[in-house]
């Protein structure tokens, strides 16, 4: 029986479209809020958990945008799951707090930017996510590319 590694993370927009990515501590590159799911504990409620402990912001998850089969070479099979976490105000952006010092900054981008922030395959994932919200669906994905 396969044991994948479940993450789960949530995409926030601007006013203008472009998607919040944060700086971790411990990567070399940007990603999206989130991070893994804990035994007993729902992909939703693991997204929610980690945006108000990475961000400080008790966010309102809107629908799963993605589901992605994305096995890593080190770290095996792993499932992550985005939730549409909408638009940001500008006090939501005041109050944004790095608590658990796992971030260290934060940026919206544009959907055609993504590569230069991070790994095509992230990159490939969040552009599933945005065209899932924005055709009113969800999708499944492999490899961070809509099947």
């Amino acid at each position: 029986m396969a044991t994948p590694r479940v993450a789960a993370g949530a995409l926030f927009f601007d006013n203008e479209g472009r998607v919040l990515l944060v700086r971790p501590s411990y990567k070399d590159h940007w990603d999206i809020p989130g991070g893994y799911v804990e035994p007993g504990e729902s992909p939703r409620a693991a997204c929610a958990r980690e945006v108000q402990e990475e961000l400080g912001l008790a966010a309102t998850l809107g629908p799963m945008l993605v589901v992605d089969w994305a096995p890593a070479e080190h770290e095996g099979d792993k499932l992550l799951f985005i939730f549409d976490g909408g638009s940001l105000g500008a006090k939501q952006e005041r109050d944004i707090r790095f608590a658990d010092g796992e971030l260290t900054e934060w940026r919206y981008v544009r959907a055609e930017s993504l590569e230069q922030h991070g790994p095509p395959r992230l990159a490939r994932r969040i552009r599933t996510a945005i065209a899932a919200r924005s055709n009113g669906v969800s999708a499944y994905a492999e490899h961070g590319s809509a099947i």
